[in-house]
């Protein structure tokens, strides 16, 4: 693009407007001649930094020629690939290297105070944080069991990242959704497991009691409470098991 001020002025007010404006809309914001404006737009379009869309002309005439900044996509796929590379060769290192990082994240996360006393607050904590993070989670009622419970996840928008590197994907979302149910209270009494896939759009979250709070549940009414139980030897240092998460079918 050179090093061009009002280029570059053209291109951040074009990225910052939710419809293509023309070169005379842009001359009025900015202050330039529409001839000059016509210029830069021309260096940018050959430049592939923004795009012309034809417009309704303003009563009688031509049609207009609209201007919209190019959005560059971020390497994801290759980014991926480079850190399943980097976190080793055996699959089965990565995931537990994946599932680390996700606790990290969770950590680091800003959560509040949500204690979870029953499977359905872990369930309800679980859908809350997967909704905020753009997986539009849905309740799985069929086989729901007071031990038991299932989430799918209809909107992953990694995606297409998880179909080549689900080991590091999926290891990472199962990290984080551990590490959030643990600081609310949950850790050992709760396992999470993630399940990639069960349907080509579609994977699935499921929250069961571990043994030790199944013998530690009291029952009041319909509401099976989970007491707290002794301490225990954290989950995390599980996270080497080979079944960290269950690999989609086509990559089994």
């Amino acid at each position: 693009m050179s090093d061009s001020w009002p280029r570059r002025r053209l291109l951040a007010i074009l990225r910052g407007a939710t419809e293509p404006l023309d070169a005379q809309e842009l001359a009025r914001i900015t202050g330039q001649h529409v001839t000059t404006v016509r210029f830069h737009l021309d260096v940018l379009t050959r430049e592939s930094l923004v795009r012309q869309f034809q417009q309704p002309p303003r009563g009688r005439g031509r049609p207009r020629i609209g201007y919209r900044a190019v959005q560059r996509s971020v390497g994801y796929q290759e980014l991926a690939q480079v850190l399943a590379d980097q976190l080793g060769p055996d699959p089965i290192s990565r995931s537990a290297a994946a599932v680390e990082a996700g606790r990290a994240w969770g950590a680091r996360m800003d959560i509040g105070a949500q204690p979870v006393e029953t499977l359905a607050d872990a369930r309800d904590i679980t859908m809350s944080l997967m909704s905020e993070l753009g997986f539009a989670p849905e309740k799985e009622l069929v086989g729901e069991t007071p031990e038991l419970v299932q989430i799918n996840l209809t909107a992953c928008p990694l995606r297409e990242l998880a179909r080549s590197h689900a080991e590091v994907v999926c290891g990472v979302h199962m990290g984080l959704m551990r590490e959030v149910l643990e600081r609310n209270g949950a850790r050992g009494r709760v396992d999470v497991r993630l399940h990639p896939f069960v349907e080509p759009e579609l994977c699935s979250a499921r929250l069961e009691l571990t043994l030790a709070a199944e013998e530690s549940v009291a029952t009041t009414g319909e509401q099976r409470v989970i007491a707290p139980s002794a301490p225990r030897v954290p989950p995390q240092l599980c996270d080497t098991d080979s079944d960290v998460f269950e690999q989609p079918a086509q990559q089994r």
